[in-house]
């Protein structure tokens, strides 16, 4: 619409009288085709008597009636109108050109429903139209050959791997009485002040949950320093040669 709110209303003036008609939407999209091509078909108006209302109805141009990437399906020609009233409304019709220019085409003083002919050319394309709609928007495909591109999909990622890996490891490492992995931790100690779990589990051949348990009671976690993330003994537990030689 124009900055200014202009409305052409010459319409208005020439009382130009149109007609509101609803079209199933296969038409509407066959008329699509013939865009800028002229006419799309022929409406028919007759009157039966003086006091008859009149029965109005529309043919499809032939070659509209071809619909893509169907070969068995037709559209149909003939479309009788179900004429409607106003009811006492104010409808008009207007347009908007290149320049947003907003233009009264003319008031409406009628209405109908443009319904196709029930005919077999109707009922294969209603039946088209029943099987597209209830097709999944999902499919299975069988592939013929492997997926070569970056986004191959990954049966099972590194991650998941190594934990299946570790958690098999595990499983094969058969618990040892407590004392005996507590001889195997100070023997550790002897050498070396810190350790960190990986390295204990090695030294040990015991699963992580069941040595943390045994390392809290007799070792303390360095969260922080030099240090970081290994364990040592408690200072009640350590016997170290430079701590004798002091104690001495």
């Amino acid at each position: 619409m124009s900055e200014k709110g202009e409305v052409d209303l010459t319409g208005a003036k020439q009382n130009t009288g149109v007609w509101l008609v609803k079209v199933p939407k296969y038409l509407s999209q066959q008329w699509a085709k013939a865009s800028g091509r002229g006419e799309v078909g022929k409406i028919r108006i007759c009157k039966k008597g003086n006091m008859g209302k009149p029965e109005v109805t529309f043919t499809l141009n032939e070659e509209l009636t071809v619909i893509d990437g169907i070969d068995s399906v037709a559209a149909p020609r003939d479309h009788p109108f179900t004429m409607q009233t106003v009811g006492g409304q104010t409808l008009a019709v207007f347009t908007e050109n290149s320049s947003d220019k907003i233009a009264l085409e003319g008031m409406v003083v009628q209405r109908a429903e443009c319904r196709p002919a029930v005919s077999e050319s109707y009922m294969r394309l209603k039946r088209l139209q029943i099987e597209e709609s209830s097709k999944p928007n999902r499919v299975s495909q069988q592939l013929e050959k492997a997926v070569t591109n970056n986004y191959k999909p990954v049966a099972n990622h590194a991650n998941n791997l190594e934990y299946e890996r570790r958690k098999k490891e595990e499983g094969k490492r058969a618990r040892a009485e407590k004392q005996q992995v507590l001889d195997m931790l100070f023997s550790a100690f002897e050498k070396h002040q810190y350790y960190n779990i990986k390295d204990l589990v090695d030294i040990t051949k015991q699963p992580v949950i069941y040595l943390k348990e045994i390392l809290r009671d007799i070792g303390i976690y360095n969260v922080k320093g030099t240090h970081k993330n290994t364990w040592e003994l408690k200072p009640e537990y350590r016997h170290y040669q430079g701590e004798d030689k002091t104690d001495e």
